[in-house]
């Protein structure tokens, strides 16, 4: 019963966001911009700047993008096989190989796996904040063609990324870690109050997007394969790239946690801002946070009971 309490809120907000845009009929691209472009660098300065960087960042960056790329492989052979174009890919790719483990994920490790648990998702949910920006930024804009004949280079997609603010946020908080720059009080408190603010906003967003949804129009074969992916493969490629890990087992217990969570919510922030099926990314996002309520406790089931540090 715990579970599903604190999990509460983040449905709580979701059906706000649906009833606003049932009722006000919102502009969601302009907000999803705002989001994107003047929020989120903000959040992503504050989790670089804050967040004391180590050697072990590497063994989980590494986990992280093994873990994205090696889904991308698996969605972009299954959409070659079902003959998808390069829009429909990358809208794939966006709903299935991105995990919620900021806002969704903390709180379950919190309470299934104590301050270690939350100690180790803090991490994640900043270096997650690192391959979004750069691995999801790229297939959003790689998809935002409004069709497969209009050619876009890798040159011209590559520099579409290296330009998004979020990046610049993320880097510059690096830069003022490493460099010991200071930050009074009071701008740092500015900056966590307009960050964290893209948090409730993207989910708010997520909500606006299903309220344009129409159910009969949905293509429950590419969802059906993302939340496949999303939910079952995914921890199961975990288990195998956390076997080389060398880290606690209670550690790799809780990447493996990690990897079952439901689709990020940013992907649909991505899929609305650059057009990249977003019917389909937010459909997937939403239907995977309602699935995870069962296959979730499973996985940790599965797992067993937290091993001591």
């Amino acid at each position: 019963m715990q579970f599903f309490i604190i999990l509460l809120p983040i449905f709580c907000i979701f059906v706000v966001g649906y009833i606003a845009q049932k009722i006000l009929n919102l502009d969601v691209a302009n907000l999803s911009k705002m989001s994107l472009y003047v929020l989120s660098p903000f959040l992503a300065f504050k989790a670089f700047y804050t967040h004391q960087l180590n050697s072990d960042y590497f063994f989980y960056l590494y986990y992280l993008f093994g873990l994205c790329l090696a889904l991308v492989v698996i969605v972009s052979i299954w959409c070659v096989c079902r003959k998808y174009t390069t829009s429909e890919r990358c809208a794939m790719i966006l709903s299935s190989c991105f995990m919620n483990n900021g806002n969704y994920g903390m709180p379950v490790l919190l309470v299934f796996f104590g301050t270690t648990g939350f100690d180790l998702g803090v991490i994640m949910m900043v270096l997650q904040q690192f391959v979004m920006s750069t691995i999801g930024i790229y297939y959003a804009v790689k998809g935002s063609a409004i069709n497969d004949q209009v050619h876009v280079s890798e040159k011209d997609i590559l520099k579409k990324v290296i330009r998004m603010p979020v990046i610049h946020g993320a880097f510059l908080g690096i830069i003022f870690q490493l460099y010991h720059i200071p930050l009074s009080k009071s701008i740092m408190s500015s900056v966590g109050m307009i960050g964290d603010s893209s948090i409730v906003i993207i989910m708010l967003i997520l909500g606006m997007q299903l309220a344009k949804i129409k159910i009969l129009q949905l293509d429950y074969a590419k969802i059906t394969f993302a939340l496949l992916t999303r939910m079952v493969i995914s921890p199961i490629v975990a288990m195998l790239l956390v076997y080389f890990l060398p880290i606690s087992p209670v550690y790799k217990q809780i990447l493996i946690v990690l990897a079952a969570m439901p689709s990020a919510a940013n992907t649909t922030l991505l899929s609305v801002q650059f057009s990249t099926h977003p019917q389909l990314v937010s459909s997937a996002t939403l239907i995977s946070t309602i699935i995870s309520l069962i296959t979730l406790p499973v996985v940790l089931w599965l797992v067993g009971t937290p091993i001591p540090v």
